[in-house]
């Protein structure tokens, strides 16, 4: 039997924001109707280096297709590799024989934006203009690029380490954002938006509540592993709190530090974000609430987009076909 190796340049190729965006939801939706099966992701820890593994299998019936993506987070990596680098296998659940092989560290980043895109697409006020990030990174970029498909902005604040980052930031993305980036010195000036993107790899807050207007709608991004946090618990207290999945989030997402010093119980916690897009849960109720959704990323995101990915490189005859039996 052949497994079809779609390499990065390939997924680029093959994967849009908008189609990401249609995945993801799709995903969220499957998610929220409990027609998946995806137990919560795995950590191989490596304190030496500062980094870790995860192992992130899923199962989504609708698309009757299953697989496993392999990913890393190290800090340190930068300039020489990225941050995060990862793998996709997809199997297909008649046989579990793998049919697929792909980079997917492109499909990470698109399918965390896509996400964020999701979350403001039902919880940020339909007239949000302002979009503020805390972050300058590769996952700064695709959240606005997600966000701007959901909302019309007429202006990006940023702050990040340095102004300089911010304002490469500024030069890069600009002209895609299709509107004015403005780089910020402070956290705090970024907060002054209707929409605030936390993206970094903070273990204590860096967003204070009273920096947080009443109305603003936040994707915590960042933490997606035990002992990471970014908002300041009183920020989630005051919020109607969303969360992709509540057993992978209460291990490893915003909630994570809360919910273990007692700051907040599982009862605070809002809905996961696929019960809001079924409408099990209501989402954003008033111009003056406070919404907050806490991304740990999904396996179901990784299968949704891989296994759009994979049908069309097939369509197109895109791929390296490899031999995985011996005969």
């Amino acid at each position: 039997m052949e497994v079809l190796w779609i390499n990065g340049e390939e997924v680029a190729k093959l994967l849009t924001m908008a189609e990401a965006l249609e995945a993801v939801e799709g995903a969220f939706r499957e998610h929220g109707l409990r027609r998946v099966q995806m137990p919560p992701k795995l950590y191989l820890d490596f304190p030496r280096y500062g980094g870790d593994l995860r192992i992130m299998p899923a199962y989504i019936e609708a698309l009757d297709m299953a697989g496993v993506k392999v990913v890393n987070v190290h800090p340190r990596n930068p300039p020489r590799l990225p941050t995060v680098m990862a793998t996709l296998i997809l199997n297909d659940p008649r046989t579990g024989a793998p049919v697929a092989f792909m980079d997917a560290t492109n499909i990470t980043d698109m399918r965390t934006g896509a996400a964020g895109g999701v979350a403001v697409k039902y919880l940020a006020r339909k007239d949000a203009r302002v979009l503020g990030l805390v972050g300058a990174g590769r996952q700064a970029r695709t959240q606005l690029l997600a966000i701007k498909e959901v909302r019309k902005l007429e202006l990006v604040r940023v702050a990040s380490k340095s102004l300089e980052e911010s304002r490469a930031f500024k030069a890069a993305m600009e002209p895609l954002a299709g509107c004015e980036i403005v780089p910020e010195a402070e956290v705090r000036d970024a907060c002054r938006c209707d929409i605030l993107v936390t993206v970094t790899p903070a273990r204590a807050p860096i967003v204070k509540s009273e920096w947080v207007e009443e109305g603003t709608h936040i994707n915590a991004i960042g933490a997606d592993a035990p002992g990471k946090e970014e908002l300041d618990p009183e920020i989630l207290r005051r919020a109607k709190v969303v969360v992709d999945d509540l057993a992978q989030a209460s291990h490893s997402g915003e909630v994570n530090v809360p919910l273990a010093a007692g700051l907040m119980k599982q009862e605070d916690i809002h809905a996961e974000l696929g019960e809001v897009v079924i409408g099990t849960k209501r989402g954003r109720e008033g111009d003056r609430e406070i919404t907050v959704f806490d991304s740990t990323g999904l396996a179901v995101q990784d299968v949704a987009v891989g296994a759009m990915i994979y049908r069309r490189a097939r369509e197109r005859g895109m791929g390296t076909k490899l031999k995985f039996l011996l005969p």
